[in-house]
């Protein structure tokens, strides 16, 4: 009997560790698409619609006429009106509108769906001890993300109806490290150790880290992009005006500053990073078709190669069309998908170097 109870544990164990990581995985996903959503409420210009944050009454949708005109009558207080929408109706006021309220909702609801099952989890004892509190960080740094939300939005309610191309960034960059931080999590909770099944070059790793470095910068730098509308200059590909660089590169001083406040130098900017990651994956993916190869390492580097040739095409392609709202919206969600492959390779390089389990 006791021996039977011993064997059940690591098997209750195993199935408890599945049933976290696929909820994590959940609010990865949600994550994902509120990145997505988020894109879009700035290609549409439906961001500063909403013109305070009240995270918990917030979610009551207005309900009448009345509460429309409230709403509408405070939006008319604002830059985005008064500057660039002064002969936008009622009608036209509602349709930008839920885009945002849809944003913001679906956040509270990603700290809904992430409070109820950690509880859940937490008083069932299924979540391990060490884990815990880093999911309680978690936690705590997905509330401080949507604050950073409000910051972000709250710059484009001052003087320009814009928000500010660093706030973005920033707002940007802290989603995609909670995204990344529960997809890493959520890997390391599915997986199961393995025998070796092929060779794992020393530099592969290193090499990785440095494409994911590269990957970073050139979604923060489309950030700043996004930020300074500096899609819509410059639309051909691979020239900027004569040049392979725009002429305009360095109008403003000190010549740092070009890089996150002159359009033209950050679109530049975009684009080295944009085609350097290119061929470092390209070369990544080259150098593991060696025979020999571990076959999970060669398929990883083979989605990232195929999801990083997807997303150039759709960068080109979004760039010579004037950036249309589904090709910069396709655009945004790809980005994260390479994202996303580049931690999937990561982790398979760190399982490959694993000492095989015991016979």
């Amino acid at each position: 009997m006791e021996l039977t109870h011993s064997l059940a544990r690591p098997v209750a164990a195993a199935r408890a560790s599945r049933a976290v990581a696929w909820w994590l995985l959940v609010i990865a996903v949600m994550i994902y698409a509120m990145v997505v959503i988020g894109g879009l409420t700035r290609l549409t210009e439906s961001g500063l619609s909403i013109v305070e944050w009240r995270p918990f009454t917030g979610v009551v949708p207005p309900l009448n006429h009345a509460d429309w005109q409230a709403l509408f009558d405070e939006y008319k207080q604002y830059p985005e009106f008064q500057k660039i929408n002064r002969g936008m109706t009622l009608a036209g006021f509602q349709s930008i509108f839920w885009l945002e309220y849809f944003h913001r909702l679906w956040g509270r609801l990603i700290g809904v769906v992430f409070l109820v099952p950690f509880v859940y989890f937490l008083a069932r004892g299924r979540i391990d001890r060490a884990l815990a509190p880093r999911l309680a960080v978690v936690f705590v740094l997905g509330g401080l993300q949507g604050a950073l939300g409000w910051y972000m939005v709250k710059s484009g309610l001052i003087d320009r109806p814009d928000v500010s191309q660093y706030r973005l960034a920033a707002h940007l960059a802290f989603a995609l490290a909670l995204y990344g931080y529960l997809l890493w999590l959520v890997f390391g909770l599915l997986a199961r150790p393995r025998a070796p099944s092929g060779t794992v070059p020393g530099w592969i790793g290193p090499a990785a880290g440095a494409i994911f470095a590269l990957i970073c910068c050139t979604i923060v730098a489309g950030a700043f992009v996004a930020g300074l509308d500096a899609g819509l200059i410059y639309n051909q590909f691979p020239l900027m005006g004569e040049g392979l660089a725009p002429p305009d590169l360095f109008a403003m001083t000190p010549a740092w500053l070009n890089f996150f406040e002159n359009p033209s130098a950050v679109q530049f900017m975009h684009r080295v990073f944009a085609v350097t990651t290119f061929v470092c994956v390209l070369l990544l993916w080259a150098a593991t078709r060696f025979p020999g190869t571990a076959p999970r390492l060669r398929a990883a580097a083979s989605v990232l190669m195929a999801v990083a040739a997807l997303q150039v095409l759709l960068g080109i392609s979004t760039l010579l069309m004037f950036v249309p709202i589904p090709l910069a919206s396709a655009h945004q969600a790809t980005a994260v998908l390479v994202f996303t492959s580049a931690i999937w390779l990561l982790h398979e390089i760190r399982m490959a170097r694993r000492p095989a389990p015991l016979a």
